[in-house]
């Protein structure tokens, strides 16, 4: 087939494709990647702090905390669902991705504000206002990641371009993460350290990531698209779930996703905790964040000609043994700074295959689901695999709430219960290594990658009839 011509599909429907076999220019890549850079200046930082924010800061018990998180997560999946469907049948002048990336993104930094801004109420009243707000915000933050995650597939068809896609993606996240983990408490402090600081530094992490959305809406082109000629036909949505469920390998990717979001949740959550009670120094949370993130920057570098060489999901699976051989190590001496960053290091070599492939084996699902089914539904498949990561990471959160509340935790206190010190060490490590040994046997099972040419070739020949 000669690259750029339109191919039948059916009477009604093409399948246009510009971009097999070639490249993606930097600076599109870059647009792509400062998306994730952008979602992160949220994301990651409620990662890291909004369960302290809300037990330290505000005065709500870890447990109660831990339930919102847990059923907030849970309600907002059936939300990724629909806002997959919506995905798919958007039609605009700037594609069906893209515009909601320039629609939302406003909304989307001023609910991030109203998150932090828990008015001084009764303990029922801030309950209340923290469930409405993380809510309302994760919807907003599913109206903008469910189209930029799905923007991968419609920039190109190309499996290893998809794949350098998602490194610029997971890379600018990184950065990211080292940025909200080193500047939070930083920031709050120059902002008066009380919870004025919180609301103000949240100001500036919202302006930025505006700034970063609309140039990823600049940036990028959606190129793969179906265009409805004849008769407008649209796959019935029980079409399309049917054809999911059918699709094993994204079911496995859907699992991985819950799994692999659950023990970052676990370490993300628990580290400011882990460094100001186990380590006795809170501000160790940045080093402690950034020991695992940098080695992930460092490792994005030799993962194109891993992925190429021996497959994403063999990588991965080195990975996860990385992962467990970091965490044991931190297990020799838990308090002893210099064995939980030698610890964090390895970790973060280990987890730097994960962040380098993620998302980037939901694309590959996608041509493997029309393949077997002959649907084909980006939207829908996406929005899926972020209800895996938010299923995963409420859960997760969850856990640190009520981790910290069943072993006795106390809010603000200069000393903890041993309870409740051996919660937060359960939080940092052993929870999280059992997630490292679960997503390892889930891969083992896990073969796209070595029949992902076949599928390929497949279906262009379906198309070229």
């Amino acid at each position: 087939m000669d690259n750029g011509n339109k191919v039948n599909v059916n009477e009604d429907l093409q399948l246009v494709y510009t971009t097999i076999g070639k490249k993606i220019g930097f600076g599109e890549r870059l647009g792509f990647g400062v998306g994730d850079l952008a979602v992160n200046f949220v994301w990651a930082s409620m990662g890291m702090f909004i369960v302290f924010f809300y037990t330290d800061v505000v005065g709500i018990s870890a447990a109660v905390v831990g339930t919102i998180m847990l059923v907030s997560r849970f309600l907002d999946g059936i939300s990724d669902v629909a806002m997959g469907i919506v995905v798919d049948r958007t039609k605009s002048k700037h594609g069906k991705a893209r515009p909601w990336i320039l629609w939302m993104c406003v909304p989307f930094a001023a609910l991030t504000v109203l998150l932090f801004t828990v008015p001084d109420v009764s303990d029922t009243g801030k309950i209340i206002y923290a469930f409405i707000t993380y809510n309302i915000l994760t919807l907003a933050f599913t109206a903008v990641v469910i189209p930029y995650g799905t923007l991968n597939s419609l920039i190109t068809q190309d499996q290893h371009q998809r794949s350098l896609l998602n490194i610029f993606r997971m890379f600018l996240a990184q950065i990211g993460v080292i940025l909200v983990s080193s500047l939070t408490l930083p920031l709050v402090d120059l902002f008066g350290g009380t919870q004025t600081g919180w609301i103000m530094t949240y100001i500036v992490y919202g302006i930025v990531a505006i700034c970063l959305f609309l140039y990823t809406f600049k940036a990028t082109k959606e190129r793969v698209q179906i265009t409805q000629e004849k008769t407008e036909a649209k796959i019935p949505l029980k079409v399309s779930l049917k054809a999911l469920l059918k699709n094993k390998y994204w079911a496995m990717i859907f699992g991985f996703f819950i799994i692999y979001s659950m023990g970052t949740a676990l370490w993300q959550g628990s580290t400011i905790y882990y460094a100001q009670y186990l380590l006795d120094n809170q501000t160790l949370t940045g080093i402690l964040t950034m020991a695992i993130t940098i080695p992930v920057i460092v490792g994005f570098f030799f993962m194109p000609p891993l992925f190429k060489r021996f497959g994403k999901r063999n990588v991965v699976l080195a990975g996860s043994v990385i992962s467990i051989i970091g965490t044991l190590i931190i297990m020799i001496d838990i308090t002893n700074i210099y064995f939980v960053i030698i610890g964090q290091i390895i970790r973060g070599l280990g987890k730097s295959p994960f962040t380098g492939a993620l998302w980037a084996f939901l694309p590959d699902t996608i041509e493997y689901g029309e393949y077997k089914t002959g649907v084909r539904n980006e939207g829908l498949v996406y929005s899926a695999g972020s209800m895996g990561q938010k299923i995963g990471v409420g859960f997760g959160a969850a856990l640190v709430g009520w981790v910290l509340g069943w072993t006795g935790y106390i809010g603000g206190a200069a000393v903890q219960p041993d309870e409740a010190l051996l919660g937060i060490n359960a939080l940092f490590l052993y929870l999280p290594l059992a997630t490292y040994v679960l997503q390892s046997i889930l891969l083992l099972f896990y073969k796209l990658d070595k029949i992902y040419p076949q599928v390929e070739r497949e279906l262009l020949a379906r198309r070229s009839k």
